[in-house]
């Protein structure tokens, strides 16, 4: 997909007359995070399929659909579920998404996914607020033809907006619950890491591993969006544990989980309208 198409707008187009709120937040939800939604009073719920541009999800805990609601008197954009880039889609497909997000007037993002972790500080049931990212995916999603209005050579120097990064601090201080900074690294996957991998990118300085939420994060500040993203631990990373890795065991951990998500999310909701935007 060319990203000079203008795709992006009719998908906004079609958002926009779904509904008269306007939100200036948006959040993806990725995996052990999907049930927030069930804490949104939703206005309006769109398939993924019934947008023009957004590809189709295909994997278990993406439910693949935009709503669009109120939490706590916030008006909020709501992606249940993503596309990623290890389902053989094109790095342009798997953020188009955020790029629809952006022409509908949305300022802010938050990405949540579920992680494993590297720093053995990292406990199993945490949540890591992204203060920083390492792009081991062997590729970027601004590469190929670039819009006019946009520029190219993006300054990620400080991708994840500090005041966002706060307010999830507070947030999860409201929800009572562990929230540490960390540098997040993104693989393509879908395979697991060897243990060598993990011991190497913590030497790296990665606190937590993941397959997705980087693209996103580039493309958003490409769009000129506030960023902020949280990482579910759901499980150790290879050869931080004995077992092994599997997605049935994230999303049982993630389920586990989803009181505390899904309440985190509603106190930074309902806490977003302090910003002095």
């Amino acid at each position: 997909m060319n990203t000079s198409e203008p795709q992006p707008k009719r998908a906004a187009e079609k958002i926009r007359k779904s509904s008269k709120l306007r939100p200036r937040l948006a959040i993806i939800l990725g995996s052990g995070f999907h049930h927030f939604a069930a804490e949104l009073e939703v206005e309006t719920a769109i398939p993924f399929t019934k947008l023009p541009g957004f590809p189709r999800t295909g994997v278990k805990g993406h439910a693949g659909e935009l709503l669009v609601g109120r939490l706590g008197g916030t008006p909020v954009l709501v992606l249940n579920g993503r596309v990623h880039y290890y389902e053989g889609v094109s790095m342009s497909d798997a953020t188009f998404p955020v790029r629809a997000l952006a022409a509908c007037g949305v300022s802010d993002l938050l990405l949540t996914n579920a992680a494993g972790a590297i720093n053995p500080r990292l406990r199993v049931g945490d949540f890591m607020i992204l203060s920083d990212h390492i792009n081991l995916m062997g590729t970027n999603p601004l590469r190929g033809p670039c819009e006019q209005r946009l520029q190219r050579f993006v300054d990620l120097s400080r991708t994840y907006d500090e005041s966002l990064r706060r307010l999830l601090k507070q947030a999860a201080q409201c929800a009572r619950l562990k929230a540490q900074s960390g540098v997040y690294l993104a693989v393509c996957g879908p395979s697991y890491e060897t243990a060598a991998e993990i011991r190497a990118f913590g030497r790296l300085g990665a606190d937590a591993v993941g397959m997705s939420t980087v693209p996103e994060a580039i493309v958003a500040r490409q769009c000129g969006l506030r960023v902020a993203a949280l990482s579910c631990i759901t499980n150790p990373a290879a050869g931080r544990t004995q077992r092994p890795l599997s997605h049935a065991e994230v999303l049982a951990m993630a389920a586990r989980m989803k009181k505390s998500g899904a309440e985190l999310l509603k106190h930074f909701a309902e806490m977003y309208v302090t910003l002095h935007l």
